[in-house]
């Protein structure tokens, strides 16, 4: 049986990655352009997200949101 082989990883949209942060897709282009989230740009010009990035970006959000309330 032949080794399972990488998956390649998941690249989100804007759209999606608005969705996770319930922010508009305007504010993740921001974030782009500011160097807040590392994008990729698809031949078309299109910027998409790798979502392991968007995640660790998310999960420290959280964390921090859950500091500044104690």
């Amino acid at each position: 049986m032949a080794a399972p082989t990488q998956a390649p990883e998941r690249l989100l949209t804007p759209g999606e990655v608005a969705t996770l942060f319930r922010v508009d897709p305007k504010t993740v282009t921001r974030w782009a352009s500011a160097g807040r989230i590392g994008s990729i740009r698809t031949p078309g010009g299109h910027r998409r997200f790798r979502e392991s990035e968007v995640r660790g970006l998310l999960a420290d959000l959280t964390s921090e949101a859950t500091l500044s309330h104690h």
